[in-house]
């Protein structure tokens, strides 16, 4: 037989054990997820939790499982956790109701109630666009905006009508925009969720320091479950705002 058929022949073979294991990998982490709501329903929140958690550190990511394993965390009574996995699904699907719903009423239970300070008009208006709609949704909608854009370009090159050529002019143009602007949501909000600048306390409670030692002046005092930004890293130290404007170090 010749070398180059006897490659092939392998090669096909080496395909179809990789397919079949990849599909293996697929399927188990397809029934873990589905095991984990049947614990769920029976109220065994700890065993959905082992699963669910399982099935993310197989590097399987969904606003679902973040979803579920937050509700489990808190009917499990571990808030700070249920917070955590309400924003971290929050982050994939932000238009969710139910999401924002259950992280509201997860985070009513934090001990530190922070005032938001006010920020710039046009600052918030773009945030607020930015987290209406998914990173992938945002595409979408770019992506649409841009075929409509080329018809419209065509129309307007191709017609001999003045009032078509002035109407698809405009069109193309509005359509240009929505193209743009939705590329640079979306590219925002993949920011947001592959490094969002924040993160959650997850100690009892934490002791802000003036400066990144332990010689500093203590600030204020925050708890387990308060959101914070993250401006800064010093060796062991970060420098965190709070959402009222507060700043200070902590322990990495």
């Amino acid at each position: 037989m010749d070398i180059r058929h006897i490659n092939k022949y392998w090669t096909v073979l080496l395909f179809i054990f990789l397919s079949g294991n990849l599909w293996a990998q697929d399927q188990a982490k397809l029934d873990s997820f589905k095991l984990g709501n049947m614990y769920y329903t029976q109220k065994k929140y700890e065993d959905a939790i082992r699963l669910w958690e399982w099935v993310l550190n197989q590097g399987y990511e969904s606003s679902e499982v973040y979803y579920n394993l937050g509700n489990a965390y808190f009917k499990s009574h571990q808030i700070t956790y249920a917070v955590l996995n309400y924003e971290r699904a929050k982050l994939l699907d932000p238009g969710n109701e139910d999401i924002k719903y259950n992280l509201e009423l997860a985070q009513s239970f934090v001990v530190d109630k922070i005032d938001q300070a006010p920020g710039l008009f046009i600052s918030e208006w773009h945030k607020t666009l930015v987290n209406l709609l998914s990173s992938n949704a945002w595409a979408m909608i770019g992506l649409a905006a841009f075929l409509f854009f080329l018809l419209f370009l065509s129309i307007f090159l191709y017609t001999r009508s003045y009032s078509f050529k002035k109407l698809s002019f405009w069109l193309s143009v509005i359509c240009l925009y929505v193209t743009i602007s939705a590329a640079v949501f979306s590219y925002h909000h993949h920011k947001l969720v592959v490094k969002p600048g924040t993160a959650l306390i997850l100690s009892p409670s934490v002791t802000v320091e003036s400066s990144p030692d332990e010689s500093g002046t203590d600030l204020f005092l925050i708890h387990e479950g308060t959101k914070v930004q993250l401006k800064e890293h010093l060796g062991d130290w970060t420098r965190v705002r709070l959402s009222d404007g507060k700043e200070g170090w902590v322990h990495t």
